[in-house]
């Protein structure tokens, strides 16, 4: 396997991320709003802490694991495959038609196009919280409980990645279904960082079904926890779901391929 089309992809977010810097004010100001976007997740960390000793059965620290499992996720879907989220404008305005005559695959260019400053922001809260979260643990973080909450993360980020490709898919056909992904982006910070057995059974049984946010933190950190008997599914299934996060991931570019071959232009 050639090692040149990584070389390109290192040279372009170089180039992006020095093009960023050329204006740093507005570079800090990103990194800052990155940052201010996670404000509810720190508050909710806060009052957790301060006011309440658990929630739903589980410990203070232990939900406050699930909420840094899925800051730190999105962080890195932000970092590295968020260009995906918002495909809508960027069909209105033709960009992806000029992506279609390049030689390198649309979605990688896709990605390329900008360098994601407001990740830094994201990513320092989410370190932030991560941090704070292990160390009020009661879990003993050996390897083997770090090796797997690494790839939860992982897993968490492939399966986000997955349902915002799965949305940008549809705005090839219909470019208003970007807006699904502003619904996604809310029912996702709404609803990613509590155990779902506070929600009523309905919407629980949604977001593990239908619309699976469950998988991105809530059953990964159920199992690292000793809540994977508890956790509404198998254990098996939800001790898998990082394979699923992968498993998604790589339908959601089947789906994509087959959506770029069908895609007729901006104006239909």
């Amino acid at each position: 396997m050639s090692l040149e089309p990584w070389r390109v992809v290192w040279r372009i977010t170089r180039l992006n991320f020095r093009a960023q810097l050329e204006y740093r004010s507005e570079f800090l100001m990103m990194i800052a709003i990155g940052a201010v976007w996670q404000v509810s997740v720190i508050v909710f960390a806060t009052v957790l802490l301060t006011r309440f000793t658990g929630m739903g059965g589980w410990a203070s620290e232990d939900v406050l694991l699930i909420a840094a499992t899925r800051l730190v996720a999105h962080g890195l879907f932000v970092l590295f495959l968020g260009r995906v989220h918002g495909l809508g404008h960027r069909i209105q305005e033709g960009v992806i038609d000029t992506y279609l005559v390049r030689p390198m695959p649309v979605y990688r260019q896709l990605q390329l196009s900008h360098f994601p400053t407001n990740a830094i922001g994201d990513l320092t809260v989410a370190a932030g919280l991560m941090a704070g979260a292990i160390s009020r643990s009661h879990l003993d973080w050996n390897a083997a409980r770090i090796s797997y909450l690494v790839v939860c993360v992982l897993g968490g980020m492939l399966l986000e990645a997955a349902l915002f490709t799965v949305v940008a898919c549809a705005s090839l056909r219909f470019p208003a279904a970007d807006y699904w992904g502003r619904w996604l982006e809310e029912l996702l910070g709404t609803f990613g960082s509590y155990p779902l057995n506070v929600l009523p059974r309905a919407v629980g049984g949604f977001l593990t079904y239908g619309l699976p946010l469950a998988f991105v933190a809530y059953f990964p950190v159920s199992v690292l926890t000793g809540h994977g008997d508890d956790s509404g599914v198998p254990y098996w299934l939800a001790a898998a779901s990082p394979l699923l996060g992968v498993a998604a991931y790589l339908g959601s570019r089947l789906l994509w391929r087959w959506g770029l071959r069908h895609y007729t232009g901006v104006n239909g």
